[in-house]
């Protein structure tokens, strides 16, 4: 078989498949019967470099990661084969990827020293997520008391992030530096207190103002509450005030009505004959002598 057909052979069943296919399972593919012309392994991995040129600068490319070979879409075009799916990818949490960067860096490893590392408690929802991803498994259990659990990466997690061995993964030297060149890439959540945003302060500036505003307005509804708590007492001197001037008339009117009495007192008085003069005379004084 020719180099030619080789890889449209290659090219059409890496596009079929849709997961990767190593060189075994290639081979297997040109298996169809005795007598038939096949290609040999090693040009089985020729056709496969050459198609890996054809697709360079195209809009896909054929890469090879540690399950086999796949064709898959390049870096950068994201934006837009993402607008083909209405569902959008999950989001993981910085403490499950936290503690996958530490699994993958420092594996096999119990939890009891990732949580040794990361300084916190490992959730058991984190473990969990990570097995059902296919992630990581548990690859042994080591020889102490406890027999705790050791964890490793799993095939599925090179495949997924396109890596053919572990040695592929960025070196410690490599993730200092980006760290350097970018603070904000920091596995801390703590930010030291030097370092704090400007912007930060501003906003802390303007919520101290805001509060200051609410204190004044909390001030001027105090007074006014003292204002209304005055007014009734007011309201009430005021009502005290026609109380009084009601009672002085109550006594003028009284003081009238006495001396009204008096003159009808007289008046009758002045009526009487000399005989009813001396018998009123008389009763008073018999009034004035029980007195």
């Amino acid at each position: 078989m020719d180099i030619d057909t080789t890889k449209r052979v290659l090219e059409s069943v890496l596009l079929a498949a849709g997961k990767p296919l190593d060189v075994a399972r290639l081979d297997s593919i040109f298996d169809l019967g005795e007598g038939e012309d096949r290609p040999s392994r090693e040009e089985i991995r020729e056709a496969i470099k050459s198609l890996q040129e054809d697709y360079q600068g195209k809009g896909i490319e054929l890469v090879q990661v540690a399950s086999g070979y796949r064709f898959q879409v390049p870096q950068g075009m994201e934006p837009w084969v993402a607008r083909l799916y209405e569902e959008k990818p999950p989001r993981y949490s910085r403490a499950l990827l936290e503690t996958l960067a530490i699994i993958a860096y420092r594996q096999p490893i119990t939890r009891g020293e990732i949580e040794d590392i990361r300084g916190v408690a490992v959730s058991s929802n984190i473990t969990k997520t990570l097995q059902e991803r296919e992630w990581v498994r548990v690859i042994g259990h080591k020889d102490v008391p406890g027999k705790p659990a050791m964890f490793g990466t799993t095939r599925e997690f090179l495949d997924y992030f396109s890596l053919k061995t572990l040695d592929e993964l960025p070196s410690l030297a490599e993730l200092r530096d980006l760290e350097s060149f970018n603070p904000q890439l920091e596995l801390g959540d703590d930010v030291p207190q030097e370092n704090k945003n400007p912007q930060e302060g501003a906003e802390e500036t303007a919520d101290g103002d805001e509060g200051g505003e609410l204190k004044d307005e909390a001030d001027r509804d105090s007074e006014q509450g003292e204002e209304e708590t005055s007014a009734p007492e007011q309201t009430t001197e005021a009502d005290n005030t026609p109380a009084a001037d009601i009672a002085d008339e109550d006594a003028q009117q009284s003081e009238h009505n006495e001396s009204t009495e008096d003159v009808d007192t007289t008046e009758e008085a002045a009526s009487l004959s000399p005989g009813d003069e001396l018998l009123a005379e008389f009763e008073d004084s018999e009034d004035s002598a029980e007195r």
